[in-house]
């Protein structure tokens, strides 16, 4: 005796069958990719690092281009230009740890805002005979979060930055990522005085080249104002969770 494929039964049933081969198939491949996903997310942490530090593939002739290291060359670079990794907790305490990169900022913050133990990541760097120290970066976006390191040397000037989002508005608060937003910050300093004031993305900015260095300003993105404001909040708020830290080697 067949089928009988008319009753609801049986369109019931063949459409949990399909429903229970597509979800196996499904959770087969996301198996499959979790660890090329992660390994991409590792590789991107490593490119952001080092972008800030000045370690890329920019080039005088592409001055709009954001080039970072391959992610087929970034493991070695990473190795060969970050000397120290360290882990500075709640209590101040710092260890080293060669996987600090993979701590995640955000759950990190978390962690604190509710008043629980947490860690916070920070590098050491060396180029050209100098020392950069990349801090780690969060905060919040007009319509969601953004991130980005910070680098600095012992004198608290900026040496470079690297900055992303989630879902900035395209062609406004997006360009935080673009080049010629991020090459604004370098030469900047988060001091004012003793005082770790971080650097302001200021809308009424009298010097839209940066060619003044020590005001604690760069030009704002045309459009993005809360972005902007989103940015400066966050190197500020970052700088001053490191501010214990960066007192011991801040050239006075």
């Amino acid at each position: 005796m067949g089928l009988n494929t008319d009753k609801n039964s049986y369109t019931v049933i063949f459409a949990a069958v399909m429903v229970i081969i597509v979800g196996a198939i499904l959770a087969s491949f996301a198996s499959g990719l979790s660890t090329r996903i992660k390994e991409n997310e590792r590789f991107e942490k490593q490119q952001n690092i080092l972008y800030a530090m000045g370690v890329s593939e920019n080039t005088a002739d592409s001055p709009g281009s954001v080039n970072r290291i391959p992610t087929d060359k970034v493991e070695g670079e990473f190795t060969s230009f970050i000397k120290e990794q360290l882990i500075i907790d709640d209590k101040g305490k710092i260890t080293k740890d060669d996987n600090a990169y993979l701590i995640d900022l955000k759950k990190e913050l978390a962690a604190k805002k509710k008043g629980m133990p947490y860690k916070l990541p920070l590098f050491i760097g060396e180029k050209d005979a100098k020392k950069f120290y990349v801090l780690p970066m969060y905060g919040k976006g007009l319509w969601d979060a953004i991130s980005g390191f910070i680098s600095l040397d012992d004198t608290m000037t900026v040496q470079g930055v690297y900055f992303d989002h989630k879902g900035e508005t395209p062609g406004l608060g997006a360009n935080i990522k673009m080049r010629y937003f991020m090459d604004d910050f370098e030469g900047e300093t988060i001091m004012k005085g003793t005082q770790y004031a971080g650097i302001a993305v200021a809308k009424g900015n009298n010097d839209p080249l940066n060619n003044t260095k020590d005001d604690n300003e760069v030009d704002a993105l045309a459009g993005a104002t809360i972005t902007g404001n989103g940015v400066a909040a966050m190197i500020k708020e970052s700088v001053n969770l490191y501010k214990d830290y960066l007192e011991t080697i801040r050239v006075k």
